[in-house]
């Protein structure tokens, strides 16, 4: 009898402790989801920060252009599966292709009215394996709102069926939270929220424009249209969470494009100021319509090494083609940049030249808050110097990526440029932010495109002369870095190069330019801090956790005083 008042005595206060560290457990839990970035960043205020961005508008674009019209013509060729299966993304892709070339019309009205909904919105998780209908609703609200009013093309009895049946989200109660996570307090992502609330609001304004007076759709009194609001100026204070994420900032941009085109004028006004932000930033971290730089979201795409393929290139590539940009294709993205085949917005007149071609000089920083990492850019006519970040944020979502050198050349992967990183090959381990006017700097050795042949070499200096720019490349197993030349004979800059570093060992934390201007950097930095340190004696803001949205200079569109980011 003792014995078994002993064991039920332990089991009790075992019971006592599985019931404590469940509770502490949760607790800890909840309180990393709560403050996790994916639910806070809105709430951060980086500010714009002294780039000013252009909005003018005087060129003429056309609807159509041959790009736009074989994303088309590439869409309603497409063989119509399983419902289930492709109904997310490909199907209403093939639809809308197929009404906007006028192709088998009468197969696409049939088809859309014998569809059922075939899932809930909203990420999808082991407790929730039937989401991610609100991509279906994305791709829906482009074909009510474009074909919607064209009754040979999209018969009533099909609109009826997409308002009625097809488009689930109604109203003016978003959905924010991340469906069945146990109580936990994570918000969905962007993309879905944009999606999800975004289709929502366009399936309420389609009621209320065609007459029906209920007060559920009527964005501006059930609160929606407030929602919506906040949400977007929540971007426009922190930038967007999931920063060049490769797939989820496509998604965003297809629900922001819906918006653009078909919400509310003051919606529209909102929306098109973040585009027109989204555009800018593209400018200047791209050369030639190729870019590599750091994301958040999904980071098994760090083994992605192209340079074209990110979807947000494709919408790029589509915008400008119907500015007259011949020779563009789509590697990868069609199924985004479809988009632009059906919608209106295009990008201001300065954006769209520099995004062509950089007439200045330039360098920028591009902070995204403090579960993150920066973006660095020094460019100008011909060539683009892009730090790869560094990946820090609590989930591990964020990917650093080798620092490169792209120029105006024929490559289109990251082993056919310049590039740096390190050390060693663990993105996690990087801080790659090593970037300054002209110059980078990182912890492992420079790697040389395949066919490169130096124009003059000394020990562990290299100079290669490449599109007009001359490139000093000093590299060894532990540190690496390169600067670049616009005017000069290779023999003569490397020997006032080598000069100017005459004291080898004093590379590891310091370059001097054969001006004098002098840098100095530590590139065992901690993730939260710039890797550069001064520059000509000024200490720099190393912060990257509290960087603006954008900063530096650009000639003509830079304002105010103090930029730590100029030599």
């Amino acid at each position: 009898m003792r014995v078994l008042r002993i064991i039920l005595r332990i089991l009790k206060w075992l019971g006592v402790a599985v019931v404590v560290i469940i509770v502490c457990s949760y607790g800890y839990m909840w309180h990393l989801l709560a403050t996790s970035s994916v639910t806070t960043h809105g709430s951060d205020d980086l500010n714009t920060g002294n780039i000013l961005a252009p909005s003018e508008r005087t060129k003429t674009w056309a609807k159509r252009s041959s790009l736009t019209d074989s994303l088309l013509l590439h869409w309603s060729q497409r063989e119509i599966k399983d419902w289930a299966d492709d109904g997310k993304v490909t199907i209403p892709r093939i639809l809308i292709g197929k009404l906007a070339t006028d192709t088998d019309v009468t197969f696409v009205n049939q088809y859309l009215q014998e569809r059922e909904v075939r899932g809930t919105v909203g990420s999808t998780g082991p407790f929730h394996k039937t989401g991610d209908y609100d991509f279906t609703l994305a791709g829906l609200s482009l074909l009510l709102h474009s074909f919607g009013d064209n009754p040979e093309l999209l018969h009533p009895e099909s609109v009826e069926h997409i308002v009625e049946v097809l488009m689930t989200q109604e109203g003016g109660d978003p959905i924010i939270w991340t469906p069945r996570v146990l109580g936990l307090p994570l918000r969905d992502t962007e993309n879905h929220i944009l999606m999800t609330e975004g289709s929502r609001y366009l399936k309420n304004r389609w009621n209320a424009l065609h007459g029906d007076d209920a007060a559920r759709y009527d964005n501006a009194t059930n609160g929606l249209e407030a929602y919506l609001h906040e949400f977007l100026h929540e971007i426009e204070r922190a930038g967007f969470h999931e920063y060049n994420s490769r797939p989820y900032q496509g998604y965003t941009m297809t629900a922001l494009l819906n918006l653009e085109a078909f919400a509310a004028p003051a919606v529209q006004q909102t929306v098109r100021g973040i585009l027109d932000r989204v555009a800018w930033r593209y400018a200047l971290g791209s050369l030639s319509f190729r870019r590599f730089p750091p994301f958040r979201r999904q980071a098994r795409q760090a083994k992605s090494t192209d340079l074209d393929g990110d979807y947000l290139t494709a919408i790029i590539k589509a915008w400008m083609s119907t500015g007259g940009v011949e020779g563009l294709q789509v590697r990868s993205g069609a199924h985004q940049a479809l988009w632009v085949c059906l919608t209106d917005y295009r990008p201001p007149d300065v954006v769209a030249e520099w995004i062509v071609e950089k007439p200045e000089h330039y360098f920028v920083r591009m902070g995204h808050g403090w579960d993150s990492g920066p973006e660095l850019y020094s460019g100008g006519p011909g060539y683009l110097i892009t730090a790869g970040g560094v990946a820090r944020d609590r989930f591990n979502q964020s990917v650093s990526r080798p620092t490169t050198l792209l120029l105006d050349d024929d490559a289109m992967d990251l082993e056919e440029v310049l590039h740096v990183s390190g050390p060693g090959e663990r993105f996690r381990d990087w801080n790659n932010t090593g970037v300054h006017r002209d110059f980078a700097v990182a912890a492992g050795p420079v790697s040389i495109p395949d066919g490169w042949d130096p124009e003059a070499r000394s020990d562990r200096w290299q100079v290669y002369q490449k599109e007009g720019i001359i490139i000093v490349v000093y590299s060894t197993d532990d540190l690496g870095l390169f600067c670049l030349f616009h005017e000069g004979e290779p023999d003569d800059i490397l020997s006032s190069v080598r000069m100017a570093n005459s004291v080898e060992a004093q590379l590891t934390g310091r370059f001097t330019w054969p001006s004098g201007r002098t840098l100095t950097y530590n590139v065992a930095s901690p993730k939260d801090q710039w890797v550069m340190t001064t520059a000509d004696g000024d200490s720099l803001d190393r912060e990257h956790t509290s960087w603006p949205l954008l900063d530096g200079d650009v000639p003509g569109w830079t304002h105010g005083a103090g930029d730590q980011g100029q030599p």
